[in-house]
């Protein structure tokens, strides 16, 4: 799926406009970087370590201010507001990081329970009701008193998207959502993305490096470079691992191949098949 007009509702989830991303006091990572992710959508931040992705997820969701440029979600620049206006318009999107970031010492209905409590009015039972039904959208009914330590690593990845559709985000973050899967599970877990933005028309923004993820759930994809500091390519998966999107894209896919190829030896040689 891909957006080329207008949204339905005329303001996309994210849009980003001529942004220029820094460490605090360092050079840029990446200049003048213009996306947007479009309802239902997911749209993929590719690139090779170092090349700013992860830099530029933490300005999206406005953990970090960008030298230069704007951010909108829903239509509305993310640093226009400070204070509580700021924290209503970041309730309005949900984030996965790279290791889950579940509460150990709580359950997985608590872990979902947590932002319900913490930023709305609802009665605990409501709460619980409704963590129950994140859960459950995503493969996980039944486990709600469980401990994350208990449970699988696919399973914690699942628990941290039930807790970051809480509030009924309608823009996801997920940072590396497939990192130390194994190629069934990470499979089972972008079939979980692509179910969840179509049925719930919910954009995704995917930084990932996995070819798997990249080739089966990434609608669009936006590749950086660190020597260009900037887009090096934009486009379908197919379009970005074919010959036509330049030297960068091509670069990038045969390394993932590459990657990919040295994982599986790894794996046979430990005799895990």
């Amino acid at each position: 799926m891909s957006w080329t007009g207008d949204p339905p509702d005329g303001a996309w989830p994210l849009e980003v406009e001529d942004l220029t991303v820094a460490y605090p006091g360092g050079p840029a990572l990446l200049e003048r970087v213009a996306l947007r992710a479009a309802p239902g959508e997911i749209l993929g931040l590719l690139g090779p370590s170092g090349c700013g992705k992860s830099t530029l997820l933490r300005h999206l969701v406005g953990l970090e201010r960008p030298r230069r440029g704007r951010i909108a979600l829903f239509g509305r620049d993310l640093w226009a507001d400070e204070g509580a206006q700021m924290d209503l318009l970041r309730r309005r999107f949900g984030m996965m990081y790279q290791g889950g970031a579940l509460f150990g010492d709580l359950t997985l209905l608590e872990n979902v329970v947590f932002p319900l409590r913490e930023f709305t009015d609802l009665p605990l039972k409501a709460a619980e009701a409704a963590a129950r039904l994140k859960l459950s959208l995503v493969g996980l009914a039944g486990f709600e008193h469980s401990q994350p330590a208990s449970l699988s690593g696919g399973m914690r990845k699942r628990a941290a998207i039930a807790r970051a559709l809480a509030l009924e985000p309608k823009l996801l973050f997920l940072d590396e959502p497939s990192a130390g899967l194994d190629p069934v599970t990470s499979a089972g877990l972008d079939q979980l993305i692509v179910t969840l933005a179509r049925n719930l028309s919910l954009a995704f923004v995917m930084v990932t490096h996995e070819l798997g993820s990249i080739m089966t759930a990434v609608d669009r994809a936006v590749l950086f470079d660190r020597e260009l500091r900037g887009v090096a390519a934009e486009g379908s998966p197919a379009f970005l691992a074919s010959e036509l999107a330049g030297p960068q894209a091509a670069a990038f896919f045969r390394r993932a191949k590459l990657d990919r190829g040295a994982q599986s030896r790894l794996k046979a040689e430990n005799g895990h098949f």
